[in-house]
Formats: C-alpha cells, sequence, structure tokens
C-alpha cells in the first residue's frame, strides 16, 4: 500500500471529525469511501491530500509524511477533484485543463511540448479532445465532469482522489465518469480514491471499499466484505437486503428499510 494513514484525528476547532482512523489505500486499485452525511468522508479525503492538516497521527505516502513533502512535489504525486469545482467561467477547456501541469513549471514558464502532449493525452483518455477549443461554462455537466477529470490527469500522478464525482449527474453520465475512471485503473494503473453516495456504484466498481460513521471506521475490505446487511445497518442504520449483481457479480442493495427505534 502506499499510502498509509495511522491514528489519525481531523477536526475543526474543537470538534472532532474524524477518529484515531487507521487505514491503507492498496496501490494501483479503487478505493471508495462510503457513509452517512457527516461522517467525515470529505474530511478524511481532503486530509489524505493535504489541503486540510490532521491534529493527531501520520499520513504516510510511499513512506515519507505528507506534512513534510513539498507543495508542488506533492502535486506531482497525487491529484485531487473537490466536490464543487470553481465555474471557470470564460476558460476554453485546452486552458483549464493545461492547469495541471502547474507543479511542472518553474515562475512564469510557458508549456512546454511534453506539457502540450500530456494536455492532449489527458483530453483523448477522458474523450474531451474534440472539446478543447469550447468554453468550459457551456459544457453539459457530465462533459464538464471529464474536463476537470481531464486536468486531474494532467498533472500526470499515479493517485487521483475525487469527492463524490457523480454529484448532479443523470444516470447515464454518472456510469461515463465512473467507466472512465475504472478505464483509468485498467489501462493506466492509476489508484484511484474516491467518496460516493450510491452504494450499487461503489460496489460495482471498487475493489476496495471503506466504511466510515461519525468518523470512526466501521468495515475496510472487498466489496463483499463491505457490502453486507450487517455494515449497512451500522453505517446507515438501515435494514439493507443485499444480492448479487449479475452483470459485474458484485454485492448489490435491492431494497432497505429505515430501521425505527422503538418507542
Amino acid at each position: 500500500m502506499r499510502m498509509n494513514v495511522s491514528n489519525v484525528e481531523v477536526g475543526y476547532d474543537k470538534k472532532v471529525i474524524v477518529n484515531d482512523l487507521t487505514i491503507g489505500i492498496p496501490d494501483s486499485q479503487i478505493t471508495t469511501i462510503i457513509g452517512s452525511n457527516g461522517c467525515g468522508k470529505s474530511t478524511l479525503l481532503k486530509a489524505m491530500t493535504r489541503i486540510i492538516p490532521h491534529q493527531k497521527g501520520q499520513i504516510m505516502l510511499d513512506g515519507a509524511e505528507i506534512q513534510k513533502k513539498n507543495t508542488k512535489e506533492l502535486a506531482k504525486e497525487l491529484a485531487i477533484l473537490p466536490q464543487t469545482q470553481d465555474s471557470a467561467v470564460g476558460l476554453l477547456v485546452e486552458e483549464l485543463v493545461s492547469y495541471g501541469r502547474f507543479p511542472y513549471q518553474s515562475g512564469f514558464g510557458s508549456l512546454t511540448k511534453e506539457d502540450r502532449e500530456i494536455i492532449d493525452w489527458a483530453l483523448n483518455a477522458t474523450n474531451t479532445y474534440e472539446l478543447k477549443t469550447r468554453f468550459v461554462d457551456e459544457l453539459s455537466g457530465g462533459q464538464k465532469q471529464r474536463v476537470w477529470i481531464a486536468m486531474a490527469l494532467a498533472q500526470n500522478t499515479d493517485i487521483i482522489f475525487l469527492d463524490e464525482p457523480t454529484t448532479y449527474l443523470d444516470m447515464a453520465h454518472q456510469l461515463e465518469v465512473l467507466e472512465l475512471l475504472q478505464n483509468l485503473n485498467e489501462k493506466e494503473n492509476r489508484t484511484i480514491v474516491m467518496v460516493l453516495h450510491d452504494l450499487n456504484h461503489a460496489a460495482r466498481f471498487s475493489n476496495y471499499m471503506i466504511a466510515l460513521e461519525q468518523g470512526n471506521l466501521v468495515k475496510a475490505g472487498t466489496p463483499e466484505e463491505v457490502m453486507t446487511s450487517e455494515v449497512l445497518k451500522k453505517v446507515f442504520n438501515i435494514d439493507a437486503v443485499i444480492s448479487t449483481d449479475p452483470r459485474s457479480n458484485k454485492p448489490i442493495c435491492i431494497t432497505y428499510d429505515l430501521i425505527k427505534e422503538e418507542i
């Protein structure tokens, strides 16, 4: 495992959001973090990418603490697509994607031939090359999300973090984005770490899952180990019926009821 989180505590002011958490992120696999709203999923993602500091414990990448890494060097190792992106009003697609090359530039240096080749590769990998001269704010939701992923790809990192990459997208565009990430993992050997709300998507597209509840680890393991009635009861307070997806052979939640407290 390239990234290891050991006894980490993360909070805002005096409120602890992630509590004494220890997990590992498998290399060259797709890992999805699941949990209810406010359980600490996004907070953990931000801590692992050094967007916010952690108060206790260690977050190690390739045996080195991320807090001690040079900012530009860290940006060459991991990229993050946050939950909400800037509007990018007035920017062409190619311009936005070029921002991914910032960690490799010195001062006000212009794009090199290698930079442009990587930008074109990122556009092609996300099927957005034909959009390169379009304005970002004119694109559909699915197209925008692919363009933002292209920018993250242009950083040319081995690890890509994504916070709810399918939010606000319709069913077809959700699959489009998830299949793109799966393709990047399988063909480019990229390690993908993401937060998803849709449990069936999480199980279908992940090799490894991490289930959180109120900042605590409930279960980490394969989709078969995490996507169980027992785990989902602890995480979401639901009584779930789990079966097997006939197409992916992964676990699927076919129905569920809220578990109501007895009065």
